[in-house]
């Protein structure tokens, strides 16, 4: 499951039990666009929205546990509150989670603030991650009125297929080993920095410094 997205796993789901409309080309491999839209096409699109209301229905009914039960890794706050201070810095989300469960997830370790939600990816749309990276960057540029290329992005990742997603989209990637996958993993995956945590904000911010500036050069 790691890195991946919610219509990914919902439309393989499908598949897998041979239910709904889609079903049948459902599942996703490597030309994950093609197959994602079939069953996008073959009304598919319709229960994925159906799906992504009840889940953020249910995850907001349990926003409290967020507080209670979850916790912000080390130097994760202090990271985005000290990139975000810099000029010229835009930062969103990419995530193969549903926005309004990403959102909840934010808001309740106080982080939203630092985050222009509007123009990230997000698990109930149907496209790979490394697609939604792209048209992240694009709609940056619209809002923003400025190019952001692929030299001026940085991806921020836990997982081997994010790593790959950074790839695909055109980003630098800063992998942490604060999920399932390990320093070697990410380094073997093809990260070009890879941290056990965020702990180190000044580590942090020369990184993400570093990598634009050698791409820019």
């Amino acid at each position: 499951m790691p890195g991946r997205m919610e219509s990914e796993i919902f439309f393989d789901a499908l598949a897998l039990n041979e239910a709904g409309a889609g079903a049948a080309a459902g599942a996703v491999g490597a030309d994950g666009v093609a197959r994602l839209g079939i069953a996008a096409g073959q009304g598919g699109e319709e229960l994925l929205a159906r799906f992504s209301f009840e889940l953020a229905s249910a995850f907001a009914a349990r926003r409290d546990l967020l507080r209670e039960q979850g916790r912000l890794l080390p130097g994760a706050a202090e990271a985005v509150a000290e990139l975000a201070a810099r000029h010229g810095v835009v930062q969103t989300v990419l995530t193969g989670g549903i926005k309004p469960n990403a959102v909840e997830k934010l808001r309740a370790f106080g982080l939203e603030q630092f985050f222009d939600i509007e123009i990230g990816g997000y698990g109930s749309q149907v496209y790979p991650k490394g697609v939604q990276l792209m048209m992240t960057r694009s709609r940056a540029a619209d809002k923003y009125g400025t190019r952001f290329d692929e030299g001026s992005t940085v991806y921020i990742a836990d997982s081997a297929r994010d790593v790959a997603a950074a790839r695909t989209g055109g980003a630098r990637c800063l992998a942490v080993a604060s999920g399932r996958s390990t320093v070697s993993g990410l380094r073997k995956a093809g990260a070009d920095v890879v941290f056990d945590d965020l702990s180190d904000t000044a580590a942090v911010v020369r990184a993400v410094d570093r990598l634009t500036l050698a791409a820019a050069g």
